[in-house]
């Protein structure tokens, strides 16, 4: 299976810069390709008759070399490949639209998602350094999987830059037949039938009123000001810092359930439905439900354990898991489970747990 790898770069002023002209290369060709393939849509809607074939990527590159090269010399400061992956990511993202999976591509601005591809000889040399086309020799911080890789991304995110890419590895065995049941909550992160808890990490939580403050300063300084940059790249630290403390936290758990259970069972939450609940919204998207089932997914896949997914009307929460009793109604103030059957009193999370676990025994 693929898997992809991300870590950060040890740049010095001079890569920096070499990076920056990349990222100005790739988003020049991204915006002007737009911008010729919306004239070609709104030509073919005013003449339905005399309809321009919409372009493949390739044809897009021809028409760059003969059209936009001579008149930007610039582009010749940077590796071939990254004009060329720019307008494939275009078509990708035209194909998208058509197919009603996504929006409209929007035309990309200076400083905001500042990334490139780049593709061609890369080696990685060492441990910590690979050798990428144009721009030479890169360092890292941590160790790279020694593979060579065809292509890989460059992306900046507060003055931070990394390198990403996907390599091939061997799917694991997993000799583990235990089943585990893992209820997901706001109030905390996840509940095993095992009777684990792991709280969430909340970061946003435990940052809001430090980013609402640098937010506040941030709206007071005179925009394009050195220090309304400042306070700009202050806001994007803390957004990186609220974003990889919630990352770290979901890694850390779905890897203890991917590795250490063979089949590991979770509901097929409507987290876009969850979201319109706006009393509920931010706590939701601080823990980070989509994450997580994505990251166990292909954990799941990788350590060679079973994902079982349950559907989503499944009442694990009204259910008794002693006599499986179905209650009528439960309202979310309830956390604990009281059978009006049986009589049995339960956590409501360790309950809903424990009768997802039942699904794939």
């Amino acid at each position: 299976m693929l898997l992809g790898f991300k870590t950060e770069l040890k740049l010095n002023n001079l890569q920096r810069t070499h990076l920056l002209q990349h990222c100005g290369v790739s988003r020049h060709a991204w915006n002007w390709g737009l911008a010729l393939t919306k004239q070609i849509l709104d030509h073919n809607q005013i003449n339905p008759t005399e309809k321009i074939k919409f372009p493949s990527a390739i044809n897009l590159h021809k028409w760059l070399v003969a059209l936009v090269k001579p008149e930007c010399p610039w582009y010749y400061n940077s590796a071939k490949s990254t004009p060329q992956e720019a307008l494939r990511s275009l078509r990708t993202a035209w194909d998208r639209c058509f197919k009603k999976t996504s929006g409209v591509p929007n035309f990309k601005k200076r400083g905001l998602s500042d990334r490139f591809a780049i593709e061609g000889a890369i080696k990685v040399i060492g441990s910590n350094k690979i050798q990428v086309p144009k721009i030479g020799i890169l360092k890292t911080y941590e160790r790279l999987p020694q593979v060579n890789p065809k292509s890989v991304s460059i992306s900046r995110q507060a003055k931070k830059w990394f390198i990403s890419f996907r390599f091939d590895v061997e799917e694991k065995q997993s000799p583990n037949t235990s089943i585990v049941g893992v209820d997901l909550g706001v109030k905390v992160l996840a509940t095993l039938s095992s009777g684990e808890v792991f709280i969430g990490a909340k970061s946003y939580k435990r940052f809001e009123a430090k980013l609402s403050r640098m937010q506040w300063v941030h709206r007071h300084k005179v925009k394009g000001s050195a220090n309304w940059k400042k306070a700009q790249l202050n806001i994007a630290r803390l957004h990186a810092k609220i974003a990889n403390i919630r990352s770290c936290t979901l890694h850390k758990l779905t890897t203890l359930l991917a590795k250490n259970h063979g089949t590991v069972v979770i509901e097929d939450l409507n987290v876009l439905g969850m979201m319109a609940n706006h009393k509920l919204a931010k706590a939701i998207a601080d823990m980070g439900f989509f994450e997580f089932r994505r990251q166990l997914t292909y954990k799941c896949q990788l350590y060679g354990s079973k994902l079982v997914v349950v559907d989503r009307w499944f009442p694990s929460s009204k259910t008794c898991s002693n006599c499986s009793t179905k209650k009528e109604t439960l309202s979310l103030s309830e956390r604990v489970f009281e059978c009006g059957h049986c009589g049995f009193v339960i956590d409501r999370d360790l309950n809903a747990a424990v009768n997802l676990s039942r699904v794939a025994s």
